[in-house]
């Protein structure tokens, strides 16, 4: 966004319309086991990694929502257990906190002090994106609330 660079070059997730054969986990254990994961205070992408590497039960799950047929974040809604603010404006805002803490010690940082500018553009961004649907109408960002929503 804020780069001349491309994209990176991942592989992509195979196609697929059912879970594999092998993960036969039903959905109520899933949605139980992301519930209790969330009450851990894993993330919903920590839950995800933590569901595919350690699985429920032992059993591995590929793919939230090809075995449930929802994402993580919409089990956690339905069980009134969703962060209080989205995790990419989460992340954001912890980077914006860790640049700022950054740059007061180090001031005359400027490529530091261009990424702190160019992550509070993102901010906003998503914060207009966001606004009414998932935070409040009247959220708006600063640095002190920042540290004190990390």
């Amino acid at each position: 966004m804020h780069t001349r660079r491309r994209g990176s070059s991942d592989s992509d997730k195979p196609v697929a319309d059912e879970p594999p054969e092998w993960s036969d986990i039903d959905a109520e254990s899933i949605e139980e086991h992301v519930v209790d994961l969330k009450e851990q205070g894993y993330s919903p992408s920590q839950i995800g990694v933590q569901l595919r590497d350690q699985g429920v039960k032992g059993v591995p799950v590929p793919n939230v929502k090809l075995a449930t047929g929802k994402k993580v974040t919409e089990i956690l809604e339905e069980n009134e257990a969703e962060p209080e603010i989205p995790e990419d404006l989460r992340n954001l805002l912890a980077r914006a906190v860790r640049l700022n803490e950054h740059m007061e010690e180090n001031g005359t940082d400027y490529q530091n002090k261009r990424a702190l500018q160019n992550t509070e553009a993102k901010i906003r961004r998503l914060i207009e994106y966001y606004r009414g649907d998932k935070i409040d109408e009247d959220f708006s960002y600063s640095i002190d609330d920042a540290k004190d929503l990390i």
